[in-house]
């Protein structure tokens, strides 16, 4: 019986070759799709999730109370880790890990530019990082010591063991002894290093970090087994005003979230964790099983379009005493076949794209076919598309009555005719929402890219002030300004892209006692507004020409907004007890992501800083000249440092590289979602085709022409699609609304947006249901009469 059954699936196939590769086409796009999703789905989820002691590990955040507002962040103070673990008895280990400027390590004429961190001696203790030389315990334990991962031991000492108790030097100004060898981080880890300094080496070049009012590493805790990290959390909350005074109008509190969860989950609203790439994570899970679904109900559209042909078979069948069941098992049987040739051809498309799919997401993906739980899942996934695929037509056709279909043509009833095109609306719907989020998404990148930030970041370069350039910075600017296709130069103690350090000891004239600000704050040298391009709205910026200005202040027009001072120029601040005058107020620019509103910002001038970033201003068009000389200039000032750079533009894209991501994604998966789609609506047109194919031949018997008949077959498939706009809509502008919620700058879901995407959604099956028609309308009608 099973054997019959296969070879009637098998002739089925030969013979309806046209369907076949459109079912199997189909459903292969489909299951392609999804596999890819589930793919980065799963790879999302992994991330962080080898460490033994996951379970528990926290990371602690900071929730700042203060000017009516609440904010978190994970930047803590330098030494709470080690006080954490003293203090607390819950708290097992202890590690803070500040990420470090990419140092330039060097073992004679070997020299690299290498991305580390500093960490405390727990670190290893803590997370699972494989020690392949040297000990966890003894790793950090002691200044001048550094352990550096499996690549980095073999590119300077050839193999890990040879590294043990080596010497590297470190920026050309420290020797540091190579105490551990880890494995190279997996692909799955958050953290990226490639080597890790002792903490105690962190402490002493940083001196603030004995001040308890400054914040920037995360710090990083285990708790013990038996631990109740709600208590722990209670316990920890008001730790910090052990060690500094409590401030008027401003509350900080301390938080526990579990770093397993942190990658997914970090985005805070309101001082609470909420949201973050899950939000992603979460829309392509989604995105997988609606192409999935659009997939299966192409099946079911297009094997109901020939359920006609098949109609005598099953009366023929049932006569003979076929029970239903057997027959439902037929059917079954035969999408589980054309199901298992569409999971060797998506797995086949899988194979081809995912070189392409990994480098538009910046992963590692492949394909697991080594390990059988995948096996599993793809014959789960093998019996769930065939049984959702096929069970429509399956019990349809099993229902149908022997003497109706053995007397003449097979009649649908009206609950069969609307469920059908419920399926395509239901396609439609799910198509039209895709095309709308892909439109908003890429406007608002596109926003992003080309928003006035309030300085020009075309052609601004960033070198990192190491080595020589500390202490030459002045000779390296009077030559560079010599470098053709150079305009402008000068420094920054960070990035101007992201200006991430704040202080809450600005004072002024008048602030209220009870005041607590938070101001971002840079350290730049002279020529900074000229270089950057920036607008000074009143006074004017730092000057050589002015010696009092190494005592001066320039605030953006938020931190005047702040101040409330009317006349601002010439009036008192003070930084940290430091008092200073304002000469300058800026035009508000961007420091952070647009995700984020613009900050109150100071600016102090300090030309003596000992790292942070030199800006240059290039010419356009003489970008290649420009850097030809400044590499070599920096090779003649700074020989013991590799010549490295950034541009501007390209780091504030990094800014938004998930959204670009998700931006690419959503365009791809929605032109394959309409495809799909409309494969079910070419089999919709089929099957409409098929059952009015007398009715047709007797309009034109009766003088229709085909211009008529086309419209008229083409007018019913396109009200499918016009209600599936009416329901995707509304939809689409809450799901994007939403989603745009989380920038501080924001394009609006405009009414041509929903235009655009019902214009191409319609233009886009009207081409398909064409085909179908202009086929039916065609037909000589003396033929279409005698059809049976």
């Amino acid at each position: 019986m099973i054997k019959n059954y296969c070879k009637i699936a098998w002739r089925n196939l030969v013979r309806n070759k046209a369907f076949s590769v459109i079912n199997i086409s189909g459903l292969a796009l489909g299951l392609a799709c999804s596999l890819l999703i589930m793919l980065w789905v799963q790879d999302e989820r992994r991330v962080d999730g080898f460490h033994a002691n996951g379970k528990l590990l926290y990371q602690v955040y900071e929730r700042s109370y203060y000017d009516g507002q609440v904010d978190a962040a994970y930047y803590t103070q330098g030494l709470l880790a080690r006080e954490l673990k003293s203090a607390v008895p819950e708290v097992q280990y202890a590690s803070a890990l500040e990420r470090n400027w990419p140092a330039t390590l060097s073992v004679g004429d070997k020299v690299s530019k290498i991305a580390g961190a500093s960490a405390d001696a727990d670190f290893f203790k803590m997370f699972s990082y494989p020690i392949l030389a040297g000990a966890p315990a003894t790793a950090l334990h002691a200044p001048g010591l550094i352990a550096v991962s499996h690549r980095i031991a073999e590119a300077f000492f050839g193999s890990p063991a040879n590294a043990i108790g080596k010497t590297l030097r470190f920026d050309n100004r420290l020797d540091l002894q190579v105490s551990a060898v880890f494995e190279n981080l997996p692909a799955n880890a958050s953290q990226k290093f490639e080597f890790l300094r002792s903490w105690d080496d962190y402490i002493k070049e940083n001196p603030w970090v004995n001040n308890w009012s400054n914040t920037s590493p995360g710090t990083l805790v285990q708790l013990r087994p038996d631990a109740d990290p709600a208590k722990v959390e209670a316990r920890i909350k008001d730790f910090i005003y052990r060690y500094r005074k409590p401030e008027p109008g401003n509350r900080v509190e301390l938080g526990l979230q579990p770093y397993p969860e942190k990658y997914l989950h970090s985005t805070f609203k309101n001082g609470q964790v909420d949201g973050g790439r899950i939000e992603y994570v979460r829309l392509f899970s989604l995105v997988a099983v609606f192409i999935l679904l659009i997939a299966c109900i192409n099946f079911m559209n297009l094997a109901t379009a020939r359920s006609a042909k098949r109609a005598k078979e099953v009366g023929v069948r049932k006569v003979i005493g076929a029970a239903r069941t057997a027959l439902i098992a037929q059917f079954i049987g035969e999408a589980l076949l054309l199901t298992c040739f569409a999971i060797v051809a998506a797995l086949l498309l899988v194979w081809l794209l995912l070189p392409a799919f990994n480098a538009l997401t910046g992963k590692q993906l492949a394909l697991p076919v080594g390990q059988p739980v995948f096996w599993a899942a793809l014959a789960g996934l093998l019996l769930l598309t065939g049984m959702v695929a096929g069970s429509y037509p399956a019990l349809f056709l099993s229902s149908l009555s022997p003497v109706r279909v053995l007397k003449g043509t097979l009649k649908f009833s009206m609950g069969a005719v609307f469920f059908r095109k419920g399926l395509v609306v239901f396609q439609f719907a799910l198509s039209v929402m895709l095309m709308i989020s892909m439109i908003v998404i890429y406007r608002q990148m596109d926003y992003i890219q080309h928003k006035n930030l309030g300085y020009d970041r075309e052609n601004l370069l960033y070198i990192p002030v190491e080595g020589n350039l500390v202490n030459k910075y002045e000779l390296f600017r009077e030559e560079a300004r010599k470098v053709p296709g150079v305009l402008a130069i000068s420094k920054m103690k960070e990035s101007p892209t992201v200006i991430g350090h704040h202080r809450g000891d600005i004072e002024w004239q008048g602030k209220p006692d009870d005041l607590a600000t938070s101001f971002a704050d840079a350290t730049v040298g002279y020529d900074f507004v000229e270089t950057m391009g920036l607008k000074v709205k009143v006074g004017r910026g730092f000057s050589r020409a002015y010696g009092a200005d190494s005592t001066s202040y320039m605030i953006n027009e938020t931190a005047l907004e702040k101040t409330g001072y009317r006349d601002p120029i010439g009036k008192p601040m003070w930084w940290g007890g430091r008092r200073g005058t304002i000469i300058g107020i800026l035009e508000d620019f961007h420091i952070n992501s647009m995700h984020q509103a613009i900050e109150p910002l100071i600016l102090r001038v300090d030309e003596n800083i000992p790292w942070g970033t030199i800006l240059i201003r290039i010419r356009g068009g003489k970008t290649k000249e420009a850097l030809a000389g400044l590499e070599q200039l920096c090779k003649t000032l700074n020989p013991q440092f590799p010549f490295t750079y950034t541009f501007s533009d390209l780091e504030f894209a990094q800014l938004y590289r998930s959204e670009q991501v998700v931006s690419k994604l959503a365009g791809i998966f929605a032109f394959l979602a309409i495809f799909i789609s409309c494969l079910g609506l070419f089999g919709l047109a089929a099957f409409t085709a098929e059952q009015r194919t007398k009715e047709i031949g007797i309009r034109k018997v009766l003088g229709a022409s085909v211009q008529q008949i086309v419209a008229r077959l083409s007018a019913s498939f396109l009200k499918p699609v016009a209600l599936a706009m009416i329901i995707a809509f509304p939809i689409a502008w809450y799901a994007m609304d939403r989603w745009l919620q989380d920038f501080a700058y924001r394009i609006h879901v405009e009414w041509w947006m929903f235009v655009l995407a019902g214009l191409l959604t319609a233009g886009i099956a009207l081409l398909t249901v064409s085909f179908q028609s202009i086929k039916a309308a065609i037909i000589n009608p003396v033929k279409s009469l005698r059809a049976e």
